[in-house]
């Protein structure tokens, strides 16, 4: 197949398309990859590390209020795919935002991608369900709850029926943003509650210092408690940069 097979009908509003690079978190960290970074957010993390995505309006720390007209376009599926086929990886990783407020556009470009023979992570903060359309596409979900520090109310980032969807397929894996022990003990609360089974734990910062930070004081009770640690490899390498 090519790229002027997937369907122009459905669009998808872009933030960026980089790579090659590598997957910098969670059960795929340093493989190489390129990214689909989507646009649009439905939540609104202070610490958020791609601000740019979502928020107009300067509510994230740094309190800028980035143009969407500037930050955001929207491109045809099959000008994506071919993007995507020319960096010659074997892994795509479709992040945001939060990518799954686009997901009936996905799965066509899934298929494609499959195709050709590359797999697909798509990075959620797990408040959409997966339809069955894009869970039959193959691609595994690494999803990301939002803790309290995030700023969001309970309600707004935590959504029972999408964990539980996605808690129930079979290569999801959940990451947690987390600065020190404390937010342990509020992850050991939903994994009790939701029954997720593939844990990871990885430090919130936007530049090495304080990244390292956390990481340091997150490692021994994150193994004494079974889960699995991860770095964030982007932000230890090109920090706060942006397409890498």
């Amino acid at each position: 197949m090519t790229a002027a097979t997937v369907s122009a009908d459905l669009p998808l509003v872009v933030s960026e398309i980089f790579g090659p690079t590598v997957q910098g978190e969670g059960p795929s960290a340093g493989r190489r990859c390129a990214f689909l970074r989507l646009g649009g957010c439905n939540l609104s993390c202070r610490w958020c590390d791609t601000p740019y995505t979502w928020d107009w309006t300067g509510r994230a720390d740094g309190g800028i209020a980035y143009d969407a007209k500037a930050e955001l376009r929207t491109l045809s599926q099959a000008h994506v795919l071919e993007r995507l086929r020319a960096y010659e990886v074997d892994l795509v990783v479709i992040s945001g935002g939060e990518p799954m407020n686009q997901q009936d556009r996905l799965p066509a470009l899934l298929r494609e991608l499959n195709a050709s023979g590359q797999q697909v992570e798509i990075e959620t903060n797990g408040t959409r369900v997966p339809s069955d359309a894009l869970v039959a596409s193959g691609a595994r979900f690494n999803v990301s709850p939002k803790l309290a520090h995030s700023g969001d109310t309970a309600r707004q980032r935590i959504v029972p029926e999408a964990l539980r969807a996605l808690a129930a397929l079979p290569d999801t894996a959940f990451k947690f943003v987390c600065r020190d022990t404390g937010d342990l003990d509020e992850v050991d609360e939903l994994v009790e509650c939701y029954g997720f089974r593939s844990v990871w734990i990885m430090p919130e910062g936007r530049n090495p210092t304080d990244m390292g930070r956390h990481l340091a004081s997150l490692g021994d009770e994150v193994v004494a408690r079974g889960w699995n640690l991860t770095t964030r490899l982007h932000v230890a390498v090109w920090g706060d940069k942006r397409g890498v």
